[in-house]
């Protein structure tokens, strides 16, 4: 599918980008944290919700997490949302008669498009299993980008990832196949592979023992990060931990259908980690940003101030690289 240009304007482009994870691998909470964490950054880009019904979660979304300081009530049924986010980039283009390069900046929207469904109707409704699988097939044969949540501690407790991926992408491939979309034998779109909790415990003892921790000197709270060119590394090891043992499964499958220069890999946390209110800054003997809730068995809250980590950037890679245009 080919960009298109909003509201007519020359030299602006829209994309589709679909989300797409086991159920409870926390998308909803991913878009809370991607308004907050752009509202933080105070530049251009910004979230804007294409029907009352998706600008009405992105508010509750949003003052669950930086308000309420509780993670989001759990999808009830499917929910259909659609976001759009709205913002600038630039490409490459060859320009003149003797096609030099340059850079030109172009406004870009982007289309947010989640299909979330309950993760107990989705064990077990055949029938709203049906209908799920082939709302998020429409959104991902219609996009050209893909935002992949992994959540490793739901894999270690209960290893589906495979399960969840499997079927999606054979039929996403069959249809593509069909309508001769395929780019070179595999699917044409951008993959984000979102590592999601990095601020647990496990998952940031998994990086630190493969000493893959880094600091921003940059970040004024001094937050412990993976880098972009290492998060795969982090992939591939929290898929040997898996309930079911089938992970690698899982990430050999995106490995076959989408070209190795259109996946990139990213290590995200929605909440962050905790800020020592006496320092300002990250503690490593006590980081953890979210408790068991005294009142809610079972259940979460968030400890202190929201600072999503790593959570624009995937965004950022799939619009500069739909930008760029094919092949680059």
């Amino acid at each position: 599918m080919a960009p298109i240009s909003p509201n007519g304007n020359a030299g602006d482009v829209q994309y589709g980008v679909a989300m797409w994870g086991a159920p409870g691998s926390g998308k909803t909470t991913f878009l809370g944290a991607l308004n907050i964490a752009l509202a933080r950054q105070g530049g251009a880009w910004r979230i804007v919700g294409k029907d009352p019904a998706s600008t009405e979660m992105l508010t509750r979304l949003t003052t669950s997490l930086a308000a309420e300081r509780s993670f989001p009530q759990g999808t009830q049924g499917i929910e259909h949302c659609h976001w759009v986010l709205m913002g600038n980039t630039h490409r490459v283009v060859r320009h003149g008669f003797l096609k030099m390069k340059k850079r030109e900046h172009v406004a870009v929207s982007v289309n947010l498009d989640l299909v979330d469904p309950q993760g107990k109707l989705y064990s077990n409704d055949m029938s709203a299993r049906d209908v799920v699988r082939g709302d998020l097939i429409h959104n991902l044969e219609n996009s050209r980008g893909i935002i992949f949540l992994f959540d490793p501690i739901r894999e270690f407790r209960y290893g589906d990832g495979f399960e969840h991926t499997v079927g999606v992408l054979n039929d996403l491939a069959q249809r593509m196949s069909a309508s001769r979309q395929l780019v070179g034998g595999r699917l044409p779109h951008y993959i984000a592979v979102c590592v999601t909790k990095f601020d647990e415990v496990r998952v940031l003892q998994t990086a630190e023992k493969l000493d893959l921790l880094i600091t921003d000197p940059n970040d004024q709270f001094g937050f412990p990060r993976v880098d972009d060119a290492y998060a795969g590394d982090l992939f591939a090891q929290l898929c040997q931990v898996s309930q079911s043992g089938n992970a690698d499964l899982m990430l050999n499958y995106l490995r076959q259908h989408f070209a190795p220069e259109r996946i990139g890999h990213f290590v995200t946390s929605a909440i962050g980690f905790h800020v020592d209110p006496l320092t300002n800054v990250y503690n490593p003997e006590d980081f953890q940003n979210h408790l068991p809730d005294p009142g809610k068995p079972g259940q979460m809250l968030i400890r202190g101030t929201v600072h999503p980590i790593n959570v624009v950037e995937p965004i950022m890679w799939l619009a500069r690289k739909m930008a760029a245009g094919p092949g680059r």
